[in-house]
């Protein structure tokens, strides 16, 4: 293990973790949690980064050997959470048909800790096969020869970076609590209230937006 090849995985590591899908998920949870929402978004956090090590350290010990075996598993998670964002814009589109109150911005009754970890877990692992870095830097850990323990503690590393700008908004949240969390319901008050006009055209373009996610696996 050279500082090149290291610097180099860290350099791919801060390019993964710009990763809009977890970014955008934590900074909801913050907003629409009305009790512990920095407990909530960290144990997503804490299932991004199963995911991030877990499928890492596989692809790592078997040198490839049961590469298709996990990622068809990430497939079958990618259709999944696509097809479900896919169905959401459908019927969103269909509300938009008729003129409705504005629903609040709020989180399923179901979202709690225990069931926000396998939230990030499944997330984080339908966006792994759009991950190029991860596989560059797993790609370069096997043909570098790296030892074991040297290959699982840099996949760590790249886990923790891969997860630092979630940890940076945690880490605002609880140290401005008060200022944060009163912009937070600000914005949340602002998309909260008043009624959702009816609109045929934006109806039509959600409906075929969410054909188009639906089915975006089967292009990419």
């Amino acid at each position: 293990m050279t500082l090149a090849l290291l610097a180099g995985i860290a350099g791919l590591a801060l390019l993964d973790s710009l990763n809009p899908a977890t970014i955008v998920a934590v900074t909801l949870i913050l907003i629409a949690a009305p009790r512990r929402p920095a407990l909530l978004a960290g144990a997503a956090v804490v299932g991004a980064a199963i995911t991030v090590f877990t499928v890492g350290a596989a692809l790592f010990l078997t040198a490839g050997a049961a590469a298709s075996a996990v990622e068809g598993i990430v497939l079958a998670l990618r259709y999944l959470a696509f097809g479900a964002a896919g169905v959401g814009l459908i019927v969103a589109g269909i509300h938009r048909f008729t003129e409705r109150p504005r629903q609040p911005i709020t989180l399923p009754a179901w979202f709690r800790p225990s069931t926000a970890v396998p939230f990030g877990m499944v997330l984080t692992a339908a966006d792994l096969p759009n991950a190029f870095p991860y596989f560059i830097a797993l790609e370069r850990l096997v043909s570098n020869g790296t030892g074991v323990g040297v290959g699982l503690a840099v996949i760590a590393g790249y886990t923790l970076i891969y997860c630092l700008p979630c940890l940076v908004l945690l880490g605002v949240g609880l140290i401005a609590r008060d200022r944060v969390r009163l912009r937070l319901v600000r914005l949340v008050d602002r998309f909260s209230g008043g009624t959702v006009g009816r609109s045929v055209p934006i109806a039509i373009i959600l409906i075929l937006l969410g054909i188009g996610v639906g089915t975006l696996p089967l292009w990419i």
